[in-house]
């Protein structure tokens, strides 16, 4: 076993380098992944430093700060596990937290824990390259400094790298220009404002209500109608609380046993067997749950598509019972995708927003846009004047984050030239070709497509065992085998086949992204299956890595 350091900026000693590194581990982001990555990776015996773009943890909760942002997970789920102590101490005060309770969280962990010692702030990593000869990882920052460590973690996120469409003139609009994922730290106000915003996916659908009721008038840009099924929030009672609490062991103990890492199970049976009258029963009971809930009522809704159509004409029936405009209802309701095929959305009033005498819907399907000018939007239909233009627009996703540090692997080959085709990852943790390079919530995991926190914890402590397993072996380097990644990859694949995912221009696939390749980027097997496969090739000694001395 190879001795560790005591001190702060300490790392694995090993007499065959010049010099050890500065650390053990790097840590890339300091979100959810990151945080919990410092302090099991430090609790295990590595020495740890973490790097981080913004000024305060939080990640992707550090930067999405715009008007009405929530997550669509319920907060008492949306939480480290890890710590019966912060789950019992903690006051939830929304079923579903807003953008400020989730970092406060956040920011409550780093300090009960002392991570941010270990942190440096403001420090977004522009470039790292394993150094064969040493067999470290050596990271550079925006300052030019540059540190190593015999391991790299990149817990920067599959939803971080901000999409920014290109649209002739956008540099010519005299106003204010925000997107969703960049949004200003200081309030902004819209009082009095003609505003547009360009985009209807979950952070359009989730900004455009709370900016509608402050702004003179709204524009909405809508190229693709999503689904979106109200979030059902509301106060956490301190009863429910309490109850949650008294039983949160056994509740953590369900979301191992699911697909998407929360305590529910739904029905098994299919809507398509049931008669009219159950079937709109069950559907209204799954309305009422909220959110992403809906999705999950039925357990064939993502493989069944006479299920899905079913579920997709009660929300259909919904939409057109809230908007009073028959024609504006239509245009808000999907007619290119299943129910689902892309990320369901959550909402507060969305569909009332369309009521409002101050919001305007524009289709871009009928009408795209022809160019932004200095003083507003010109479409195919007519001109839009505005003050201010939100880009709800999105991610690179899956991959973007990845890439953005510039990860250099053995022989120089950048991850951007092997993901060329697509991403191929090992457990989408580990690439081949890039020694002792680790990724967290990476393509080839249930990611996006499970609670992201579960995800997470789970991938952070089954990385530790293989870095342990590294160590106790005295070995210095641990890489994924191709073979294994190829059959990975093949698995990924085979995992998505038959479901609705395949059936939608998403971002789950790089759609949204000029000249991405058409890849499908998260494991749709369900974090519970994932689960057990991460622990049988553990308990295998880690079969489908080469472990190297």
């Amino acid at each position: 076993m190879l001795p560790y350091s005591d001190s702060a900026g300490g790392g694995l000693a090993d007499d065959r380098l010049d010099r050890p590194p500065d650390v053990d581990v790097i840590v890339v982001g300091a979100g959810f992944a990151g945080l919990y990555a410092i302090l099991h990776l430090v609790e295990c015996g590595f020495t740890v430093r973490c790097f981080e773009s913004a000024s305060d943890v939080g990640g992707v909760w550090y930067w999405n700060r715009y008007p009405g942002a929530r997550c669509d997970v319920e907060s008492v789920d949306y939480s480290y596990s890890f710590s019966p102590e912060l789950e019992q101490d903690y006051e939830w005060t929304e079923r579903y937290a807003a953008q400020p309770d989730i970092q406060a969280y956040l920011s409550h962990a780093a300090e009960r824990f002392d991570l941010r010692s270990r942190i440096q702030f403001d420090s977004p990593v522009t470039s790292s390259r394993f150094d064969e000869e040493r067999r470290l990882w050596r990271v550079t920052i925006a300052d030019g400094a540059s540190a190593s460590a015999r391991f790299l973690v990149l817990a920067t996120g599959p939803l971080s790298v901000p999409l920014v469409p290109s649209l002739p003139g956008i540099d010519s609009f005299a106003g204010a220009v925000y997107h969703t994922s960049r949004w200003p730290s200081e309030p902004v106000d819209f009082t009095g404002r003609r505003v547009g915003v360009i985009g209807t996916g979950s952070s359009g659908i989730q900004s455009i209500p709370v900016i509608a009721e402050q702004c003179e008038h709204l524009y909405v840009f809508q190229r693709t109608a999503n689904f979106s099924i109200p979030a059902q929030n509301r106060p956490m009672t301190p009863e429910a609380l309490a109850d949650i609490k008294a039983n949160y062991r056994a509740r953590r103990a369900l979301t191992l046993l699911t697909k998407g890492g929360s305590p529910y199970q739904y029905r098994t049976d299919s809507p398509v067997a049931l008669a009219e009258d159950e079937r709109r029963q069950a559907f209204e009971a799954a309305w009422e749950r909220g959110g992403t809930h809906f999705l999950k009522s039925f357990g064939d809704l993502v493989t069944n598509e006479e299920s899905n159509r079913l579920a997709a004409e009660f929300v259909a029936e919904k939409i057109r019972s809230i908007v009073d405009d028959p024609a504006i209802a239509e245009l808000l309701i999907p007619s290119d995708h299943p129910l689902g095929s892309k990320r369901i959305c959550a909402d507060t009033n969305y569909y009332q927003a369309f009521n409002r005498q101050n919001v305007t819907l524009v289709d871009l399907r009928r009408t795209p846009i022809a160019e932004v000018t200095p003083s507003g939007i010109r479409t195919e239909g007519g001109e839009y004047g505005l003050d201010d233009l939100v880009l709800a627009t999105g991610f690179d996703a899956m991959t973007g984050s990845f890439q953005a540090v510039y990860p250099r692997g053995a022989g120089g080959l950048s991850l951007r030239d092997a993901w060329r085709g697509g991403p191929r990852t090992y457990l989408g943790v580990a690439v081949a070709g890039f020694p002792n390079l680790f990724l967290l919530s990476g393509p080839g995991s249930p990611s996006v497509l499970a609670n992201m926190v579960r995800t997470a914890e789970q991938q952070v402590d089954w990385l530790a065992g293989l870095l342990r397993h590294v160590v106790d072996q005295g070995a210095t380097l641990v890489e994924a085998d191709v073979a294994a990644q190829d059959a990975w990859v093949r698995h990924v694949n085979d995992a998505a086949e038959g479901t609705i995912h395949l059936r939608a221009n998403n971002w789950y696939l790089g759609a949204n992204v000029p000249g991405k390749p058409r890849v499908f980027m998260p494991y749709a097997g369900g974090l519970d299956v994932y689960r057990r496969e991460c622990d049988e090739i553990a308990a295998d000694g880690y079969r489908g890595f080469a472990v190297v001395d």
